[in-house]
């Protein structure tokens, strides 16, 4: 159907355009339309087979340049080596494929929000339908508790509220009316004469006729959205993917360089051939998958215990990258819930109301908070419209309690609330007469009071100073209800508004707020002291938003904020040029979400988003990673995202940004480990024969190096705990390379000096006429790695401040390895297999204390860095 502007137009135009009546459809216009425009379900869209999601898998450039490892592997009878990088590729593809399930899950989830039945009226009659069977143009009789099947344009409205949070980000229920509404571009949060599908109906009862069904429907077009938008890839996964570009064209060039050296030394091809290939296999880390899966698992595994599931495991690294949050405003920063916070009465501000015997006026005020209130308990808990139970929870906590109050002076009476008067009366019974209490909108009430309490006394009424309280308490974010009583000797015999709420006596001010939580302010500070940037992005009113920011730390600067409306008049230029100076956004749409998140991608931002309503699900799937609520975070929200807060604590996302660095930073630290590692063997091996010695090495050495020190040592730098003031340095920048902040420099003058020890070595054992001299320089290769893996476990802090022991399966993984090879030396049964010799004492001894001088080297480096004597960039 052609977008109509339904708020705009009155209830009679509407009826008209659809070819309706308040009588609703027949029967056999019903069908028809059934028939022209489908249910009212939201589609689903063609899902991948099982074969084209595993294939899918197999499609990333390093998983490619793995399984020709594994073939090559396998070419040179290394079978173990085959099945090992097989099974690293298998289960990453594992992983992969159970990921790509939850964006339909996601869908899934908005169809279960879905009304199953309507009350609807066909022929004239009230029929009980399928929610799947409205057509536009039907009738829905809505009531308290009813689930809206559709959108739908409002024609009656008796005292009706819905709670459109979920859809809107607005956290107080909203009161709904018939007349028609200025401005075809009002943000859904101010079209208060439409209901939406999917949303709550929490007070009073009215009818609409439908506007919109299924994919036409608001949430529908969110499950349009959902389905359409692509996930971004992590930081992680595109330094991934270019690093492995990059390795894949390094290896080729060394297979050719040795091989072209070995031939020019006359060298056996075969030979030649087999240790270049060989070489080609240990210089691609296939561990690097495992570890890298090992680090999000263990990662994800940890943040369980602070709160915080992990629903897709790149997404542990990812929020040490983030530079920007992006987060929702209602159930995120605040509590969800409307609560009282101040009182003005007596011509002062109150925290707490002192209590029946803290002077009459503000005795009058709290007996009026209490009784002139709906709430009902049913089974000691009290329940009714969220003001309504802020307004009696703050009565109880002041010893006004409605039920003993109304035991003494029952209700008698009641005016009830109305979008018109937009005031609320109940009439009380005591011995000395009946008393009205009237609550309401102040700019409504304040016109009706002839006097006031101050002091115990009654006094004359100033308006427009109380008026000036009202204006500045809703500029600090808060909803203002301003309460009067009247006297009568007896029950008036009308009870017309226009009789009983006039020649009042001004009570108090009431001031409410949906308060933020109480961990939040210093968490926002954990985020701006790590270089991220807090936005809050909410439905909800300008001042609101703009109060709570300031209350938060977020921002003070009014410049700072921008509304939805004035979004939607920005050209994407216009809006780019901006972007990094807003934060805070209000009267948002979920469009407009996607939008701000996409902007600061474009920029070069890595974003994470927050929320738990139906409204947020487009921009958390699109977002680098979206964090949804566990509590009170909608199905669709947590299904969209990739963590879940399990506790609704935005505190939360601190400690997993800090996971998520420490993370980053163990894989980095496997990546110049193994690097340095194998640049080491590749140096070893280019140089011998140009120094005129012979190749120093086997291809089963190679390929024995590779499997024990790229195995346990390379896994146990993934337990390795963060370093500190991790959380005190900015975010690394989502397109920075793998190899910065000096690490392909470490990988080049560490693998040249382990090159350079071993070539030593070798050429010392071949000085003495030593048989054994290829287990030396075997031996020195080996051992070398393993003192460097123990150097590397910090950036820059030394390993004699961190402790040997701060991280026991490293020093487990180092001492297993030095047995292993031990066995290979000693060994008759690996002599034959390794081909190699036993070393006397003196020379293993030799050679342990030459592969323990790179850790002396790069505790050296560390040494000048700490000092700022050398700078990695």
């Amino acid at each position: 159907m052609p977008q109509t502007a339904w708020h705009s137009l009155e209830t009679d135009e509407v009826l008209q355009q659809l070819a309706s009546a308040v009588s609703g459809l027949s029967a056999e216009t019903a069908t028809k339309r059934l028939a022209e425009h489908g249910q009212n379900i939201i589609p689903e869209k063609q899902q991948a087979t099982l074969l084209n999601i595993v294939l899918r898998q197999f499609t990333d450039f390093m998983i490619i340049v793995l399984l020709l490892a594994a073939l090559i592997s396998g070419f040179i009878g290394e079978a173990q080596d085959s099945i090992v990088i097989l099974v690293i590729v298998l289960l990453n593809a594992v992983i992969g494929a159970v990921q790509e399930f939850r964006a339909e899950a996601a869908v899934a989830a908005l169809r279960q929000m879905a009304a199953p039945k309507a009350q609807v009226l066909r022929d004239g009659r009230t029929v009980t339908l399928p929610a799947a069977e409205l057509v536009p143009g039907d009738i829905v009789l809505l009531e308290a508790g009813n689930i809206v099947p559709a959108d739908l344009r409002l024609l009656k409205a008796e005292e009706l509220q819905a709670d459109e949070s979920a859809l809107t980000g607005e956290s107080q229920a909203v009161e709904k009316q018939t007349a028609s509404l200025a401005g075809a571009e009002l943000p859904l949060g101010d079209r208060d004469n439409l209901v939406f599908k999917s949303s709550l109906i929490t007070r009073g009862r009215g009818s609409g006729v439908v506007i919109a069904c299924g994919p036409d429907s608001e949430i529908g077009k969110i499950a349009e959205m959902l389905q359409a938008e692509a996930r971004v890839k992590t930081p992680l996964q595109q330094r991934l993917s270019r690093f492995g570009r990059y390795l894949a064209l390094a290896v080729l060039a060394i297979c050719v360089i040795v091989f072209s050296a070995g031939l020019l030394q006359g060298q056996p091809a075969l030979l030649m051939f087999l240790t270049a290939v060989s070489l080609a296999v240990a210089a691609i880390p296939e561990a690097l998958p495992a570890v890298v899966t090992i680090s999000l698992a263990l990662g994800a595994r940890k943040l369980i215990h602070q709160n915080a599931l992990v629903r897709n495991l790149p997404a542990v690294e990812t929020l040490g990258s983030v530079t920007y949050i992006c987060t929702d405003k209602t159930g995120t920063l605040t509590q969800n819930h409307m609560s009282v916070e101040l009182y003005y009465a007596g011509g002062k501000r109150l925290d707490a109301l002192p209590g029946p015997r803290g002077g009459e006026e503000f005795a009058e005020l709290g007996m009026a908070i209490a009784m002139n209130n709906d709430v009902v308990e049913k089974d000691g808990k009290p329940a009714g419209e969220p003001t309504e139970l802020a307004l009696f929870e703050a009565a109880r906590l002041s010893a006004f309690n409605k039920t003993e109050l109304e035991q003494a002076w029952p209700r008698v009476a009641v005016i009830p609330f109305d979008s018109d008067r937009k005031q609320m009366t109940t009439l009380h019974q005591s011995d000395d007469g009946v008393t009205a209490y009237i609550k309401g909108a102040p700019e409504r009430l304040l016109q009706h009071c002839a006097q006031c309490l101050c002091d115990n006394e009654l006094a004359a009424f100033n308006a427009a100073s109380v008026m000036s309280e009202v204006e500045q308490l809703a500029s600090e974010g808060y909803r203002v209800l301003a309460f009067a009583k009247r006297e009568f000797a007896s029950l008036p015999r009308s009870l017309d508004a226009e009789v009983i709420e006039t020649e009042l006596t001004f009570l108090g001010l009431v001031a409410l707020i949906d308060p933020p939580r109480p961990e939040v302010p210093q968490a926002v500070a954990d985020c701006l002291a790590a270089g991220i940037t807090p936005v809050m992005i909410t439905g909800d009113h300008a001042g609101t938003a703009m109060a709570i920011a300031r209350r938060l730390g977020i921002s003070d600067d009014s410049h700072a904020l921008l509304t939805g409306e004035k979004l939607e008049k920005l050209s994407d230029d216009e809006f780019a040029r901006q972007v990094e100076s807003i934060r805070v956004y209000a009267r948002v749409t979920p469009q407009q979400k996607l939008r701000i998140v996409s902007a600061l991608q474009a920029k070069g931002e890595f974003v994470a988003m927050t929320g738990d309503g139906v409204n947020d699900a487009p921009a958390l799937k699109r977002a680098g990673i979206g964090v949804a609520m566990g509590k009170k975070g909608t199905d669709v929200a947590r299904e969209a995202s990739d963590m879940v807060l399990l506790d609704d604590d935005f505190s939360t996302i601190v400690h997993a940004v800090k996971a998520g660095r420490r993370i980053f930073d163990n894989i980095r630290k496997f990546i110049k480990y193994t690097m340095s590692s194998n640049s080491g063997e590749i140096w070893t091996l280019f140089l011998a024969p140009f120094l005129g010695l012979p190749i120093p090495l086997l291809p089963i050495h190679i390929l024995w190096i590779n499997l024990v020190t790229d195995g346990l040592p390379g896994l146990a730098l993934t337990a390795e705990p963060a370093e500190s003031g991790i959380m005190q340095r900015a975010p690394r920048p989502p397109d920075e390379n793998i190899f910065a902040h000096g690490m392909w420099q470490h990988i080049v003058w560490v693998g040249l000096f382990i090159g350079g020890i071993s070539i030593a070595a070798m050429a010392w054992a071949i000085s003495r006429d030593a048989a054994y001299w290829q287990t030396v320089v075997f031996t020195v290769l080996t051992v070398s790695q393993l003192f460097h893996s123990l150097a590397v476990r910090g950036e820059s802090q030394s390993l004699f401040g961190s402790g040997l022991f701060s991280n026991m399966p490293m020093l487990g993984a180092v001492l297993l390895t030095l047995l292993l090879q031990i066995a290979v030396i000693y060994l008759p049964v690996f002599n034959e297999i390794f081909h190699t010799q036993p070393l006397p004492l003196f020379d293993l001894a030799v050679c342990l204390v030459v592969s323990s001088l790179v850790l002396l080297a790069v505790e050296f480096e560390k040494w000048l860095v700490r000092k700022g004597l050398i700078y990695v960039a």
